[in-house]
């Protein structure tokens, strides 16, 4: 009984707990809660740690981060999911800006809703600017256009921006500010300053050497430092070069010591340098010059061939690949020297007479005040002995000499005077020949010959006598007066056909025997022309005077006794024949001579002396075609 009484008291106990949990209510659900942390921040990323304090009644489906630059971020806004259930959960959130504020949660989701942790406020360190270098452009020997696009400003404002410069690679506008602190230093570091802020903007380069390689870096300054932007590379224009013209020094009559120096190569290097002249100002390479080798220094140049006493300007030149640059001009007047002068050939006009003359090439660098030619009967005359003046001046004159004697040996010289003296030209001689025995002489056919110097000519001194031509071909002897007329072809007659005149006066030739190439006079010997004849007539006197100087005296040969034979000539009056095959006149009356020079096709010239007047000339005329009958008188090839 006592058992199932503790049994009942056991059951009743029991009935009445499970009755008093059967009518318990269940607690409301919520939206979870938990809080927040962040940890390890950088300028783009941070560590966001979450702790799920109370799930709210309702199983966790959700959790993760979210975050905004404003406060209280919602998942609407940036987020990241790490999950779900309870506990603590950890994620990096990343993509920040640099410099920015940003506000953070925690949160999770269960049936209920979303729940938030506490918001965190970071703020995230600014970084460099992130920078590009626009490539160069408008470059100029001395200048060149950059510039950069700042795309972030690294989370800081930009305080200056700009371009940096150097002839080394990586500049900065460190080495920009210690370079341009040292004046020496050619070629300098340097930057531009051009304004604040991102965005694309323009340098504008300058104070750069030509001919040069720079390196170029946009660049950026913000709060936390300096960022350059990739390296750009570029060449500025040459230009010619510097240089300067050096005093002349070592100064002669033709040729002093010039020289340069090359400050500056433009940027491209000196191919050519040297000095060049002229007697005008301004001179280039296109006048006379020097070539002293190459490259950027000083140098001497040796100028020679000048004339004397003569102003000339000079200027060092140097060359390179843009072209050819001038030194600034020098001027030099070369020593004078006694004038240079040339004596011209001195030739016999009459027995007493001749004609000289010089040529001055060269004044000397001095006025010529006097000149002409000087002549003695000894050798190296002066103007101490016989002189002519004839004028001032360069160039060519004539001179005459008078009062000479014939057959005396002259010596002359031109001379020219200038402020430095008197100079005289080579020596030349003449001799006033009359009547000075010749080269004896034979012609074809044998007959001997003497000659005689009569000026500066040499003529046999009797008439020709050769029945051959100088090849030895036979001239005929015509002596029928119609077939005389008739002939075309070299002939010869005696006058009057007597071979004892021929002998004594010589032959009469028709004109066809005197133009015959194959020479009726001997070896070295010809036929005169008209001018010759001239020079031997001028040469004795004229017309009136020659006459008697070339006709032997009495009346043996002449019917006038008017000569006196004072040149040699010895000439003799056997008269002509005429084209008609007829003799004219008689042995005595005249004298005539063929000529190798004709007036027309019909008439040649001939001279003739006759006996009374007293003349001789040269002449034509009718009787005297080419069929007539006169004399020949050879006179020697010069």
């Amino acid at each position: 009984m006592k058992y199932y009484l503790n049994f009942l008291s056991f059951a009743l106990v029991c009935s009445l707990v499970l009755l008093n949990l059967g009518c318990k209510k269940d607690p409301p659900k919520v939206i979870p809660t938990l809080t927040t942390t962040v940890t390890n921040i950088t300028a783009v990323s941070a560590t966001v740690t979450g702790s799920i304090e109370d799930d709210g009644g309702s199983a966790i489906t959700m959790r993760g981060v979210c975050w905004n630059t404003n406060p209280e971020p919602t998942t609407i806004n940036l987020k990241v999911s790490v999950g779900l259930g309870e506990g603590l959960f950890s994620t990096t959130i990343t993509g920040l800006l640099p410099g920015s504020t940003y506000y953070i949660r925690s949160y999770a989701v269960n049936s209920i809703g979303t729940g938030y942790g506490n918001q965190v406020s970071i703020s995230t360190p600014a970084i460099l600017p992130a920078i590009t270098t626009t490539p160069l452009s408008a470059i100029t020997a001395t200048t060149a256009t950059g510039g950069g696009t700042i795309t972030n400003d690294g989370g800081a404002p930009i305080t200056s921006r700009g371009v940096c410069w150097d002839i080394n690679q990586n500049p900065t506008i460190l080495s920009a500010a210690s370079s341009a602190s040292n004046p020496e230093i050619l070629v300098l570091n340097a930057k531009t300053t051009d304004g604040s802020g991102t965005g694309s903007f323009v340098s504008s380069m300058t104070g750069l050497n030509p001919g040069t390689t720079y390196y170029v870096r946009a660049y950026a300054i913000n709060s936390v430092g300096t960022s350059y932007g990739n390296q750009i590379i570029g060449t500025t224009l040459a230009v010619l070069p510097t240089v300067t013209t050096t005093a002349a020094t070592n100064i002669t009559e033709s040729s002093l010591t010039c020289g340069g120096v090359i400050t500056y190569d433009g940027g491209s290097a000196v191919t050519a340098r040297g000095v060049c002249w002229s007697t005008t100002q301004n001179p280039t390479t296109s006048n006379s010059k020097t070539n002293d080798g190459t490259g950027s220094s000083s140098y001497l140049s040796s100028v020679t061939g000048l004339s004397p006493g003569t102003t000339y300007y000079l200027r060092a030149y140097a060359t390179n690949s843009m072209g050819t640059a001038y030194g600034d001009q020098k001027s030099a007047i070369t020593l004078a020297t006694p004038p240079t002068v040339n004596t011209l050939a001195v030739n016999p006009n009459t027995e007493t007479t001749a004609t000289g003359g010089g040529n001055i090439a060269s004044d000397g660098g001095s006025p010529v005040t006097a000149r002409g030619i000087c002549w003695s009967t000894n050798q190296s005359p002066t103007i101490l002995n016989n002189r002519t003046l004839n004028g001032t001046g360069t160039g060519s004159f004539t001179s005459s000499m008078t009062g000479l004697t014939t057959n005396t040996t002259y010596y002359v010289r031109a001379y020219a005077t200038n402020a430095i003296g008197t100079s005289y030209g080579s020596e030349s001689s003449v001799v006033l020949y009359l009547n000075v025995p010749g080269p004896n002489v034979t012609d074809a056919d044998g007959n001997l010959y003497n000659s005689v110097r009569i000026g500066s000519q040499i003529w046999m001194a009797k008439n020709l006598r050769s029945r051959k031509y100088l090849n030895g071909d036979i001239l005929p002897n015509i002596t029928d007066n119609t077939q005389w007329s008739l002939a075309t072809q070299g002939a010869y007659c005696n006058f009057l056909n007597s071979e004892s005149t021929g002998v004594i006066y010589g032959y009469l030739y028709n004109y066809y025997a005197v133009t015959d190439n194959r020479n009726i006079c001997p070896a070295g010997w010809h036929v005169p022309t008209r001018e010759e004849w001239l020079v031997l007539i001028n040469y004795l006197g004229g017309d009136n005077v020659a006459s008697s100087k070339i006709r032997v005296s009495g009346l043996t040969y002449w019917n006038h006794n008017k000569g006196t034979n004072s040149s040699g000539f010895g000439a003799l009056g056997i008269s002509w024949r005429g084209d008609d095959g007829l003799f004219y006149y008689s042995l005595g009356s005249g004298a005539y001579w063929w000529t190798n020079s004709v007036f027309s096709n019909t008439y040649p010239f001939y001279t003739y002396l006759y006996s009374d007047p007293n003349n001789l000339r040269v002449g034509y005329g009718q009787y005297f075609e080419k069929s007539a009958g006169v004399s020949v008188r050879c006179v020697k090839d010069l």
